[in-house]
């Protein structure tokens, strides 16, 4: 992005998998000097989410209408090109968009198709002020102009949109938000991401506390229905002074069916992560003990096997976490709290966890060791929670992985007091002379 999250806000669905630059077509009657300001009607879209973690985000546009000539388009800030390439652009904060014209009414029918909502709201701007949002769009589609890097908070499809509508309103828009915001961007992003409870923890976990700041409502505008519902609050003065609504008219197109509503506020999972953080430490103990009372292969092998899927499920994300710390772009991951919970050494439990699995002794040992030192780790960062400098919002993590890294430790501790030597290991010893055949 150089920010995370959602990446790719402002997908068109199936219509940008096989997107490629493409130069502009004909230059519009609004970008020749055609149109008249009396002929032209602007129009903000906005689209709602829709099914894909891309567009759980919504998305949003600009249409442009010239009622004497019969001519409009919209202009989609949201086009990226999906090659071999696009992830590895990805990974390295370096994700480029631009925009494009394309057909309202084949626009509509396509978020139609998709179940996704689709209103208008007329946008009640002086003459002049339509002929130069026409001009700027006009220009802006043109291959010199219309490529973007891509930045999920800060420059994305829908700040583009924002951006343009504060030119023409001479800044008004601006300076109108630039109020307190409703919430943190990383509160926005959980009630947006609240539809697939696995990928908001994950995003949760990737981010650092540069989305746990203060923001304004100017900021929030980076979402579609934030910016849409700037739009109908805001009072704008018109050329005689006078303050009136900037929305002159709404327009719904489409509503979508049976499609959740975004909360409004981010959900309240702590409590939920705490129990099952608990629950996956207090299980890792009580195989830990279940095993040295029978010595039964049983808690040996589900031991193993919870040891090398929590590796496999925590420790990919701490290394990418790792990673994009390192090697990327993505600010918003650098310096990130959660590297004390999970990171690259929570890996090494997927292939002890294995080895135990089969009755490895030393991976036991060294597992041992392993859950001492990210228990320790955890440790440090809650204590680290005092200081000012770390105040990044993870406290969903921490009550999920300090539990289960300090209910692997102690396991761990367990199997190497109550636990005899695996059968395994056992019978991998060599013989006493004594029992050896002539």
């Amino acid at each position: 992005m150089p920010r995370l999250a959602p990446l790719l806000t402002c997908l068109l669905g199936l219509l940008l998998l096989a997107a490629t630059p493409a130069y502009a077509q004909e230059a519009p009657p609004w970008g020749t000097g055609e149109s008249q300001g009396e002929d032209l009607s602007i129009y903000l879209a906005t689209f709602g989410p829709g099914d894909d973690v891309a567009s759980w985000w919504g998305h949003g546009s600009l249409v442009v209408e010239d009622k004497r000539l019969q001519h409009s388009r919209l202009y989609n800030y949201g086009m990226f090109s999906f090659d071999e390439r696009m992830l590895a652009r990805y990974a390295m904060g370096r994700l480029e968009f631009w925009v494009d014209d394309a057909s309202p009414q084949g626009t509509f029918r396509l978020y139609r198709a998709l179940n996704r909502d689709v209103r208008l709201q007329e946008l009640n701007l002086t003459p002049a002020q339509k002929v130069e949002m026409g001009r700027l769009l006009a220009e802006n589609v043109q291959p010199e102009n219309r490529n973007y890097l891509y930045q999920h908070y800060d420059d994305n499809c829908v700040t583009r949109l924002r951006d343009g509508i504060d030119k023409v309103l001479g800044g008004q828009l601006r300076q109108a938000m630039s109020v307190p915001g409703r919430m943190t961007l990383r509160e926005h992003t959980r009630r947006y991401t609240d539809v697939g409870p696995p990928m908001s923890l994950l995003l949760d976990f990737l981010m650092n506390d540069e989305i746990d700041l203060p923001v304004t409502r100017w900021q929030e505008g980076f979402l579609p229905d934030e910016l849409e519902r700037q739009m109908a609050e805001l009072q704008v003065v018109g050329e005689d002074g006078q303050k009136r609504p900037l929305v002159a008219k709404n327009l719904n197109i489409y509503e979508a069916q049976g499609r959740p509503e975004t909360p409004a506020t981010p959900p309240k999972y702590g409590p939920m992560l705490a129990l099952l953080g608990f629950a996956l430490g207090g299980g890792a103990l009580a195989l830990a003990i279940w095993g040295g009372r029978t010595g039964g292969r049983a808690p040996r092998i589900l031991l193993g096997l919870q040891n090398a899927v929590v590796g496999l499920v925590f420790g990919i994300p701490g290394l990418a976490l790792f990673v994009m710390w390192l090697g990327t772009e993505h600010t918003v991951t650098w310096r990130n709290e959660n590297l004390f919970l999970a990171n690259p050494l929570t890996l090494l439990a997927l292939p002890l966890g294995v080895q135990v699995m089969f009755g490895s002794t030393k991976a036991r040992e060294r597992l041992l060791r392993l859950w001492v030192v990210l228990a320790g780790l955890g440790v440090l960062g809650l204590l680290l929670k005092a200081l000012p400098m770390f105040d990044q919002d993870n406290w969903r993590l921490i009550v999920l992985l300090l539990p289960l890294s300090l209910g692997m430790a102690g396991a761990l501790w367990v199997v190497r007091r109550a636990w005899a030597p695996s059968v395994a290991a056992r019978t991998s010893e060599p013989l006493s002379p004594s029992l050896k055949t002539s």
